[in-house]
C-alpha cells in the first residue's frame, strides 16, 4: 500500500502513537509522519505509507496553517495549557488596539526561541528529555516566517482575556511560542490554550480522516481509494508526463531530456516525472537548459524497473 493517509489527529495522542495505531489498523510497518504535533494539538497529520515515505522530507518543508487560541494572564513551562504555571496575574486589562498592534508585529520573518519542552535535538538528545531531567536547556533562536496572522475573535472582558486566531507559517514555527511571545510583547504572561492544525502543505482538515474512519475503510476494503497519491505532496513542483515508451528509461534512473522548458523551472529545479495515468515515477532535477530543451538527472526513482 503506497500513498499519503491524511489523519485527523485526536487530542491525547503523540504523533508517534498515531503512527503506531495506523500500523496496527493497516497491518503494515512502513509508515512515517510528516511533522510532529503535540499531544494536546488536533488536526492534520499526513502519514506516508510505503513508497510515499520517500516524499516525506518535501512535505516537512512546506507551510502549515493553524487555528489557535491565546490566553493572557499566566505563562507555563511548556508555553501551552499542559505545563506548570510560571507566572500569573489576577486580572488583565487589554484594549483591542493593543492586541491588534501586538499581532501585527509578528507578521513576516521573525526570530523565535523554541520551547525547552520540544522535540528539538541538542547534542543528539531531545530537548524535552533534558528538560524533564532538570537540565538547563539552551536552545538557539531560529528564523521562521509568519505568512498570515489574523484575529478571528477577541474576548477582552474576561479577567484572563482570550484571543482566537488563524496563522499560516513556515516549517519550524512553534505556535505556542508565538502565543508566549505575544504576551511578552504586551507585557503580560500568556500561553497557548488551544490549537488545531488545519493544513499541512496541500493537505487540509476537510481531507483528513479520524482513526475510527480509517478502521472502517479498512474493513470495507475502500482504504486504498482514499489515499492521496505521492504527487499530491508536491503540488508546487512542475509535472512532465512521460510517454509510455520512455517510462522504462525513467524507472531505470537514466538521464532524461525534455524537449521544452516547463513553466516555473530553472537550473536546480525539481520536476515530477509522471505517467499518463498520474503515477509519480520519479523526481528529476534540472541539470541544464539550452536551445529550448531541459536536460535532467534523477533525484529519486519510485519504482526500480518496469516489468515487460
Amino acid at each position: 500500500m503506497n500513498g499519503i493517509l491524511v489523519v485527523n489527529k485526536p487530542a491525547g495522542l503523540t504523533s508517534q502513537q498515531v503512527v503506531s495505531r495506523a500500523r496496527r489498523i493497516l497491518g503494515m510497518k512502513k509508515i512515517g509522519h510528516t511533522g510532529t504535533l503535540d499531544p494536546d494539538v488536533t488536526g492534520v497529520l499526513p502519514l506516508c505509507l510505503g513508497t510515499a515515505t520517500r516524499v516525506a522530507e518535501y512535505l516537512l518543508d512546506q507551510a502549515k496553517a493553524y487555528r489557535g487560541e491565546v490566553t493572557f494572564g499566566w505563562s507555563t513551562s511548556t508555553q501551552d495549557a499542559s505545563g506548570e504555571v510560571l507566572e500569573s496575574v489576577d486580572e488583565v486589562r487589554l484594549t483591542e488596539e493593543a492586541v491588534r498592534s501586538a499581532f501585527a508585529a509578528f507578521l513576516g520573518p521573525i526570530s523565535q526561541i523554541p520551547p525547552k519542552y520540544s522535540a528539538i535535538k541538542i547534542d543528539g538528545k531531545r530537548a524535552y528529555d533534558l528538560a524533564r531531567q532538570g537540565e538547563d536547556v539552551e536552545i538557539p533562536a531560529r528564523e521562521v516566517t509568519i505568512y498570515n496572522l489574523e484575529i478571528e475573535e477577541m474576548d477582552l472582558s474576561l479577567p484572563h482575556p482570550k484571543v482566537r486566531f488563524t496563522v499560516e507559517c513556515s516549517k519550524g514555527t512553534y505556535v505556542r511560542t508565538l502565543c508566549h511571545d505575544l504576551g511578552q510583547k504586551l507585557g503580560i504572561p500568556a500561553h497557548m490554550s488551544h490549537l488545531v492544525r488545519t493544513r499541512s502543505g496541500p493537505f487540509t482538515l476537510e481531507m483528513a480522516m479520524t482513526l475510527e474512519e480509517i478502521q472502517s475503510y479498512v474493513e470495507d476494503g475502500t482504504i486504498e481509494s482514499r489515499l492521496q497519491p505521492l504527487g499530491a505532496a508536491l503540488p508546487h513542483v512542475p509535472v512532465h508526463l512521460v510517454p509510455e515508451v520512455l517510462e522504462r528509461r525513467v524507472h531505470n534512473g537514466r538521464d532524461f531530456t525534455i524537449k521544452k522548458v516547463l513553466p516555473g523551472t530553472d537550473v536546480g529545479s525539481l520536476i515530477r516525472m509522471e505517467s499518463r495515468e498520474g503515477q509519480l515515477l520519479a523526481l528529476y532535477r534540472v541539470e541544464s537548459i539550452a536551445d529550448g530543451q531541459t536536460h535532467t538527472l534523477p533525484e529519486k526513482v519510485f519504482k526500480e524497473q518496469v516489468q515487460g
